[in-house]
């Protein structure tokens, strides 16, 4: 089984207060993923914050237009340092995302750091190569646009 990384980075030109208020939101993950997903809360009570143990479920469609539902836990968190999800139910394996935040000169700098693997024996492994990867990619560049569209850059 081979463990896939996704990593990013992105500075934006606000204080970290108020970069931690905006991603410690479940709320605010549907405004920074794109519409062609279809993502949709299931839980209309989610906490205005996380914390650890908040379970976050929703539906998706990124394949086909097959809805999935995903279930996400938050596992660990630090207070304007970094917080961790992982899957408990969806569409990979295993989906280890952690965020992390730094404050710098003018904002503060964003790190996202994935480790997922896929499942499906050989149909993962295909569909990883000619649709997930890119998927995933494009994903995280709509949420870089959507964030400089709220926010701005540094």
């Amino acid at each position: 089984m081979k463990i896939h990384t996704l990593k990013t980075k992105q500075k934006l030109p606000i204080d970290i207060k108020s970069a931690w208020e905006f991603f410690s939101s479940p709320k605010n993950l549907q405004t920074i993923t794109p519409e062609y997903l279809s993502f949709k809360m299931v839980d209309d009570e989610l906490p205005d914050k996380m914390y650890p143990g908040t379970i976050i479920v929703y539906k998706i469609k990124p394949l086909f237009g097959i809805p999935i539902t995903w279930v996400t836990e938050i596992k660990h968190m630090q207070e304007y340092k970094f917080f961790i999800d992982e899957q408990v139910f969806g569409p990979y394996k295993m989906w280890h995302h952690k965020h992390f935040f730094k404050e710098i000169e003018g904002g503060t700098e964003m790190e996202d750091l994935v480790h997922y693997t896929m499942g499906w024996s050989i149909f993962g492994s295909i569909a990883l190569k000619l649709i997930i990867r890119k998927q995933l990619n494009g994903i995280f560049e709509f949420r870089r646009k959507k964030l400089i569209e709220l926010f701005g850059e540094i």
